[in-house]
C-alpha cells in the first residue's frame, strides 16, 4: 500500500505566493551554504546537514498523516535515480558557491528549463519544435556571456555549476516520469532520506563543528530552509499548473542580488546581468511555447469525438 495523493485544489493567487516564498527559501539555502563553506566547513558536510534536517521534517510531517506506507515506492529504481541527481546537484552547487558570487551561481542555474527542454526529447520522447530549439541556443549564449570564458571573470568552478544544473534538470525529468506514480510524501522521504543515508560516511569522516554564532545559525537553519522551500513549492504545484508557476523562479535573481550585496558585499557584474537577461528571456519563451502547445492539445482533446 502507498500513501494517497493529496487532492488538487485550484487557488492560483495563493500558489503564486507560495512559489515566491519557496524561491526565497531556495535563496536562503544557497546563502547558508556559501556562508558555511567560506567558514571552513566541508561542502559535503553542509549537503548532509541540509538533507538530514529535510528528512527529519518530512518524517514529522508525512509519517503521522500517511503512515509507514509513505516509505514504499512504486518505482524504487526511478526514485533512487531521482534522489541521486538531486543531491549531486546540491553538492556541486554548494562547492561552486565557495568560489563564485551567489548571483553568478543563481544565474547559471536559470538554464534549468532550457536543459530540461533538451532532455525531454530523448528521455520523455517529447517533440520540440524549431522555436524552442532556437530559444535553447539563445539561452546557452547567455550562459557564455555570464561565464566569460574569454575574460578575467571566468572561474573553473562555473563548470561545477553547469554540472549542478544538468543534474537538477535530470531530477526534474525524473519527477515528470514519476508524476501520477508516486505521492508527494514518498518522493520527499526518498529524496531527502536516500541523500542522508548515502552522505553519512563522507560527512562524518571529516566533521567540523561551526565556531562563530553566525556559523551555528546557518548550520542549524540550512536544512529547515531546504525542507520549507520544497514543501512550499510542492504546495504551490498542487494549487496551480506548473506552466503558471514556472516564471516565478526568475525573481530569485533579485533575492540573490540583495543577499550578495548585503551579506557578502559582492555586486553583480554587467556580464552577469546581461547574460541573465538573455537566459531569462529564453526561459520565458520556452515556457510560453509550452503553454501554447498544452492549450492547443487541450483544445484538440475537447473537440475530438469520444
Amino acid at each position: 500500500m502507498t500513501s494517497t495523493v493529496a487532492p488538487r485544489v485550484e487557488n492560483t493567487a495563493f500558489a503564486l505566493m507560495a512559489m515566491a516564498a519557496a524561491v526565497f527559501f531556495f535563496t536562503l539555502i544557497d546563502t547558508s551554504a556559501k556562508w558555511l563553506v567560506l567558514a571552513g566547513l566541508p561542502a559535503i558536510q553542509v549537503v548532509f546537514v541540509r538533507y538530514a534536517v529535510h528528512f527529519l521534517m518530512s518524517v514529522v510531517i508525512f509519517l503521522p498523516r500517511d503512515g509507514v506506507q509513505a516509505l514504499h515506492s512504486n518505482s524504487p529504481k526511478l526514485q533512487a535515480l531521482r534522489s541521486l541527481f538531486l543531491f549531486s546537484s546540491t553538492a556541486l552547487n554548494f562547492t561552486a558557491l565557495k568560489f563564485l558570487p551567489i548571483t553568478v551561481t543563481t544565474t547559471i542555474m536559470f538554464t534549468g528549463p532550457i536543459i530540461v527542454t533538451l532532455l525531454a526529447i530523448p528521455v520523455l520522447k517529447e517533440k520540440v519544435g524549431i522555436h524552442r530549439i532556437a530559444a535553447v541556443c539563445i539561452g546557452f549564449s547567455g550562459v557564455i556571456v555570464v561565464m566569460q570564458p574569454w575574460g578575467t571573470g571566468f572561474h573553473p568552478a562555473m563548470f561545477l555549476n553547469l554540472g549542478a544544473i544538468s543534474c537538477a534538470a535530470m531530477y526534474f525529468v525524473m519527477t515528470r516520469l514519476l508524476a501520477g506514480v508516486e505521492s508527494n510524501a514518498t518522493s520527499q522521504l526518498w529524496a531527502s532520506g536516500l541523500a542522508t543515508i548515502c552522505l553519512v560516511p563522507f560527512a562524518l569522516s571529516n566533521w567540523i563543528w561551526p565556531q562563530a554564532p553566525a556559523d551555528w545559525m546557518f548550520f542549524l537553519l540550512v536544512g529547515i530552509f531546504g525542507g520549507t522551500g520544497h514543501i512550499l513549492a510542492t504546495t504551490a504545484h498542487r494549487m496551480a499548473d506548473a506552466s503558471i508557476l514556472a516564471p516565478v523562479v526568475y525573481i530569485q535573481i533579485f533575492f540573490a542580488t540583495a543577499v550578495g550585496v548585503l551579506i557578502f558585499d559582492t555586486w553583480p557584474t554587467i556580464w552577469t546581468l546581461v547574460g541573465g537577461l538573455i537566459i531569462i528571456a529564453a526561459g520565458i519563451y520556452i515556457w510560453h511555447r509550452e503553454r501554447v502547445n498544452n492549450q492547443d492539445a487541450a483544445m484538440i482533446a475537447k473537440i475530438t469525438p469520444k
